[in-house]
């Protein structure tokens, strides 16, 4: 005997057939790159399952999944980015200090979680967080390299910080 669908399950089903295609090859048109389009628009279609947003009562289903898509495509170019930039610092590293594969793969996840922990800071907090926890700079050398007073420092220092222990991850 075949079960019939629930409403949402049917919808769904329906999204993603009327819809994949058009998704699919609007990213490609983007990313000049079919694998990393399907990809992608299947997370896309990954998040719509588990959002909030009911299907049954989505009226522009379209805009909808191009609003997540471009999300995601974001997101796919500012790890591909941080990936380039990470691949350019050890490709300057003496042979002996290359990490492992494994923990290369660590250090790019621990890069993309940090970059999405400080995205939508503005750039001189995010700036002066970064130079105080990476390069291990206190508030004054921070104050001087930004060219800012040390009170800027504490003051970007405090709205990073607290940023931190707001974002929902």
């Amino acid at each position: 005997m075949i079960e019939a669908a629930t409403p949402s399950q049917h919808s769904l089903d329906e999204l993603y057939r009327d819809h994949r295609g058009w998704l699919e090859s609007w990213l490609r048109r983007r990313l000049g790159n079919a694998w990393d389009a399907a990809d992608l628009s299947q997370d896309t279609f990954l998040r719509v399952l588990c959002s909030s947003q009911s299907i049954i009562e989505m009226r522009e289903p379209r805009a909808y999944l191009l609003t997540v898509g471009k999300r995601l495509l974001s997101n796919f170019y500012t790890r591909r980015s941080l990936e380039q930039a990470y691949l350019s610092a050890l490709a300057n590293l003496p042979e002996e200090s290359v990490p492992s594969p494994e923990l290369r793969w660590a250090l790019l996840e621990t890069l993309q979680a940090l970059d999405e922990l400080l995205d939508g800071l503005p750039r001189p907090v995010r700036r002066a967080f970064l130079l105080s926890q990476l390069d291990g700079l206190g508030y004054r050398e921070i104050a001087e390299r930004l060219n800012v007073s040390e009170r800027t420092i504490k003051r970007y220092m405090a709205q990073a910080y607290e940023h931190c222990l707001l974002v929902d991850l």
